[in-house]
């Protein structure tokens, strides 16, 4: 296959400067695929991206992340921000596109088909964070706020700690969940130590809005593009994956069930690994519309 090196761009937009990877690949025929999450950045994105060399890829570091900067890196960003930041880029690259979208990137994704349909020919959505829409939405949203109470509290390794207890957590959130003790830093090998930085892109400028946000279902169920929620095999019942379920429900669809766990498309990124090999296989499969 015929493929270049990532260029890479910046895009000054309101309230940030981006900065976006493109590499051309293929024969141009089909549209280009853009690799998101949030708040991870497109370095997260190699293992993944290797797998398509006949596609153009795009992928983007969101404001607030690694290269993304805006103004008070302690501010909030909100989906709906995310999702016009995302429209701005396509216009620079060329719409439409597919669009992979895991965790927050799927939250932000869902904000921008909803408002430009037209950006996305097939979105697939990967395990959306949304506490907003779970059966069990006020003990869910509460556990997103105790982990931003952590952190502001107690800095990353306390933000952090709690982080990784509420996702991993599987089921229901119980009544009394948020009222729990929050896990010591050390049970996760993190030390205590509170550096007095709040500007986290996760743990700062995200937990309550992502996990928080209410998709316009109307909107989406009415959009002209193909959305497929991807929910994956081995993080059943964990929040982010009942996201999916729920949001599938809501559009009137099945969950279509990915190799691995949330970070699945993850070859060692972050120093996270899943099973990219078998996740592109499977990605490609639900772009070609099998």
């Amino acid at each position: 296959m015929t493929m270049t090196e990532a260029t890479t761009r910046t895009l000054e937009v309101p309230g940030a400067i981006l900065t976006y990877n493109v590499r051309t690949g293929g024969s141009g025929d089909e549209p280009a695929l853009f690799l998101i999450g949030s708040p991870m950045g497109a370095a997260g994105f190699g293992s993944l991206a290797g797998h398509f060399a006949d596609r153009t890829i795009v992928t983007y570091d969101p404001r607030g992340s690694e290269r993304s900067t805006k103004p008070d890196m302690t501010s909030e960003s909100i989906p709906d921000e995310h999702g016009d930041d995302l429209h701005r880029i396509v216009q620079e690259v060329g719409r439409p596109v597919d669009m992979f979208a895991s965790s927050g990137g799927a939250v932000n994704a869902l904000a921008l088909v909803a408002k430009h349909p037209e950006d996305v020919r097939t979105l697939v959505a990967h395990e959306p964070p949304l506490a907003s829409v779970l059966p069990d939405s006020d003990n869910a949203k509460a556990a997103a706020r105790a982990i931003s109470a952590s952190y502001q509290r107690g800095g990353f390794p306390a933000g952090m700690a709690h982080f990784i207890a509420v996702v991993s957590h599987r089921g229901q959130f119980p009544d009394d969940f948020a009222q729990q003790p929050p896990p010591d830093p050390a049970m996760f090998g993190m030390p205590a130590e509170d550096d007095d930085s709040r500007t986290d892109p996760l743990l700062g400028q995200n937990i309550i809005t992502c996990t928080h946000y209410e998709p316009d279902f109307n909107a989406l169920r009415a959009a002209s593009t193909r959305i497929v929620m991807a929910a994956g095999e081995g993080s059943e019942g964990e929040m982010a994956n009942r996201g999916a379920h729920a949001v599938a429900e809501r559009l009137g669809t099945a969950p279509v069930s990915f190799p691995s766990d949330h970070g699945g498309f993850l070859g060692g990124e972050y120093g996270q690994t899943g099973e990219p090999e078998a996740f592109a296989a499977k990605l490609r499969q639900v772009l070609e519309g099998s």
